[in-house]
């Protein structure tokens, strides 16, 4: 049997407005940038290092 890999759903719940610009420029890369916005991204080392970089921004939930 062949595990299916986990993904992360991120949404976006605060401005990034008074945030330092490497944050923001975090949230392009992860495909947000508007509040509510949400994108399912695979669980791997750069999306959580991403995720964590920019987490009082952001919700997250594990999807498998």
């Amino acid at each position: 049997m062949v595990e299916k890999a986990k993904t992360l759903r991120i949404t976006q719940i605060k401005s990034a407005n008074s945030c330092p610009a490497d944050q923001g420029k975090t949230l392009k890369a992860l495909k947000l940038g508007k509040i509510g916005r949400t994108v399912e991204k695979p669980d791997n080392p750069s999306v959580r290092g991403m995720v964590f970089k920019v987490k009082h921004l952001v919700s997250v939930e594990e999807i498998s």
